[in-house]
């Protein structure tokens, strides 16, 4: 009885445990959402949802990212995020994948891999504040 008594209270402890972690990744979470978001829109050349989803700070280089694809075909393949630390108020996001273009044929890509995401909580929401 006494070892069933013990198994309960580690099973409760393990239980308060991972949902204390649930809600410690939460943030990270929902900071990768956005990072993946603001990529779905800079490919389907949404200004108005790429600057919606941008730190202030960061929503005229965004515009400008924008305005860079207008003249291609855009696609995104294999995208995969996830965190990889924080900075102060800041989640790094580091993701997988490219951003397909084609101008006229002639087909480039851009490797997400190639710089960790910024994102910052601003206004309540999870945004986009650029590279490191």
């Amino acid at each position: 009885m006494k070892r069933l008594h013990r198994f309960y209270e580690l099973l409760l402890i393990c239980c308060l445990l991972a949902i204390g972690m649930a809600g410690c990744t939460t943030g990270g979470n929902e900071a990768v959402k956005a990072i993946e978001a603001y990529i779905h829109a800079l490919s389907d050349k949404d200004s108005t949802q790429v600057s919606n989803l941008s730190c202030a700070d960061w929503e005229q280089e965004a515009l400008v990212e924008v305005d860079s694809l207008t003249a291609v075909g855009t696609s995104i393949k294999d995208l995969s995020c996830q965190q990889t630390g924080e900075d102060g108020e800041d989640i790094l996001v580091s993701c997988t994948g490219v951003l397909a273009l084609d101008y006229n044929g002639e087909a480039q890509q851009i490797d997400l891999s190639a710089h960790n995401f910024i994102a910052r909580q601003e206004g309540g929401e999870w945004r986009m504040c650029g590279y490191r």
